[in-house]
């Protein structure tokens, strides 16, 4: 074997030689690929490591068997250049990734603007859903003046939301359920529609944004090469409402007097304040066990540990909604009559060592018709002094008198308190706007007030005047007004099935009413706190009710309107 691959080294080309010992020692036809190579020059077209020429009249092929497989197992183990065929193959699919995170963001982004768009719509105009006939008219004042919010994402561009892009509807009410979705018409899943335009029946608003506009979005994501497409509409929706509750207030509800048994002839509190029918009037509320009706009062659900302090301080210590409140039984025998005398200058045994506190203050005009005694209720009979008189024709079954119809009705009144002539005091706080009328109880007082007449004295023996003497504490304050008191009516004969227990109705409204005189016993030599000596029914004034009337600041000062969104 040596000798032939010396003999084939020696026969080889010079440019050949040293391969001898590598090669086969057998010949083989030049024959490759079906072409024949029949001449001396070199073959080495495939490798010159693989194929070389000798001596010969033929050319064949010497085959380096070792070289052969060494060069196909360093070309099956070779990975050099593997990276940039998986680049090559991922690339489009990093890059699809990339750009669906980055219209995710965009998308999300543009959805939060929109969102909080239209909370603040919904919210601005839920505020003014209060139930007058002007809150609609309102609301849509508040969507066009006080919200301005801008978007980014949208097919628009940085974009202001403005009412072309949003549908706005009022509605009256909201599904049981959440999950029972809501069109931008009112109309819910159901069926059932919410939407009405009565501004006295509507308490929320719905803003939906509509399908272009503002909610246009364009996807950088060709989705359209996966048979998509590259744009779609986002459509947030809010629906806020307002809610209206009462906070200074005490526990105390009192029967509608304007309401019968006829609906037809049936009058809410607002339509009686308005039409002036209240003005002037005296009316008794007395607190029965059961069944009460006009003329009565009741109890409001409360957390008091003593309804007597509360009644003396003038709150509850809680809220109460303007649409909703709950019923309590019990019985106030003692305490009702004790409370409110306090603002008189009164304080009973119970109530003695609070005649400091400056919650427990009386009225800065505290005439009352009364010589002595800073614990019960007793006016002298000797008409040397009086309390602000009764109406005339009273009526029990309705709980009123008539209003005051004449100027001399204040004779009396005036010449024994003040020792001159009635100065005809105007109607200052007439709900009509009428100035002419006969003042009221309340307009009296103010008056006395307003022209400095509280320390005028009474005429003798009695000499009363309205400065109070038991209170030790400090002065009182005018404002606010300690003989004024803001109570819930409730439409007592039709919702009698609810007042005997503890039962949630909606009442007719709130009204400020004015004490008039103290609260008497009906057995007046008892202690003011025994039960058992009975109560007078507490005299009032309806001064004010809550809506859009003359003397509005009385009672919807105390109310908390508040807008929340809902969905």
């Amino acid at each position: 074997m040596w000798r032939q691959n010396r003999r084939a080294q020696a026969d080889a080309p010079a440019h050949h030689k040293g391969y001898g010992a590598r090669i086969y020692k057998e010949r083989v036809g030049c024959t490759l690929l079906n072409l024949t190579i029949a001449n001396t020059t070199p073959c080495c077209f495939l490798a010159p490591r693989l194929c070389l020429s000798v001596r010969g009249s033929a050319c064949g092929v010497w085959v380096g068997e070792a070289a052969m497989l060494r060069v196909l197992r360093e070309f099956w183990n070779d990975q050099r250049g593997i990276a940039m065929i998986l680049v090559a193959i991922m690339l489009p699919v990093l890059v699809g990734f990339a750009l669906l995170a980055i219209d995710a963001s965009r998308a999300n982004g543009l959805h939060n603007d929109l969102q909080k768009g239209v909370d603040a719509l919904a919210l601005s105009a839920a505020a003014e859903l209060d139930g007058r006939s002007d809150s609609i008219t309102r609301a849509n004042s508040a969507l066009a003046n006080l919200v301005s919010n801008s978007t980014l994402f949208s097919t628009s561009g940085s974009h202001a939301i403005a009412l072309a892009d949003v549908t706005v509807t009022y509605l009256t009410g909201l599904p049981a359920s959440d999950g029972i979705a809501l069109n931008a018409a009112g109309t819910d899943a159901n069926g059932a529609n919410w939407a009405s335009t009565d501004p006295k029946a509507v308490s929320l608003a719905e803003i939906t944004v509509n399908g272009s506009g503002a909610g246009a979005f364009a996807a950088i994501f060709p989705a359209t090469f996966l048979g998509g497409s590259n744009t779609m509409d986002i459509q947030p929706q809010a629906v806020a409402g307002f809610v209206q509750s009462i906070c200074e207030t005490v526990p105390l509800f009192m029967c509608n007097p304007f309401e019968t048994t006829t609906p037809g002839t049936s009058q809410t509190i607002q339509q009686a304040f308005a039409s002036g029918a209240t003005y002037g009037r005296e009316f008794r509320v007395l607190k029965v066990d059961s069944n009460p009706g006009p003329g009565n009062f009741g109890l409001i659900d409360n957390n008091l540990s003593s309804l007597r302090d509360a009644i003396a301080m003038g709150t509850s210590g809680t809220c109460y909604s303007r649409n909703s409140l709950t019923t309590k039984t019990g019985v106030t025998l003692g305490q009702v009559n004790t409370g409110l005398n306090v603002r008189f200058d009164l304080y009973s045994g119970s109530l003695n060592k609070n005649n400091k506190d400056f919650n427990y203050r009386p009225a800065t005009n505290v005439r009352k018709g009364q010589k002595t005694g800073c614990s019960k209720y007793d006016p002298v009979a000797d008409n040397t002094a009086l309390p602000l008189p009764p109406g005339s024709a009273y009526n029990d079954s309705k709980g009123m008198s008539d209003p005051i119809t004449s100027q001399s009705f204040w004779s009396s009144y005036w010449s024994i308190n003040h020792g001159t002539t009635y100065p005809n005091v105007p109607s200052a706080t007439n709900p009509t706007g009428s100035k002419t009328a006969p003042a009221s109880r309340y307009d009296v007082y103010n008056y006395e007030i307003s022209h400095g007449l509280i320390g005028d004295k009474s005429l003798a023996p009695t000499k009363e005047t309205g400065i109070p003497s038991c209170y030790k504490g400090t002065a009182p304050t005018a404002d606010p007004e300690r003989r004024l008191l803001n109570m819930a009516i409730v439409n007592c004969i039709a919702n009698q099935a609810k007042l005997n227990g503890h039962v949630a109705l909606k009442p007719d409204g709130y009204v400020s009413v004015f004490v008039n005189t103290p609260v008497q016993k009906q057995d007046n030599t008892k202690d003011p706190d025994d039960p058992s000596a009975g109560e007078k029914p507490i005299s009032l004034e309806i001064v004010d009710a809550d809506g859009g009337f003359a003397n509005n600041t009385l009672v919807d000062k105390a109310f908390r309107n508040e807008a929340q969104l809902y969905r």
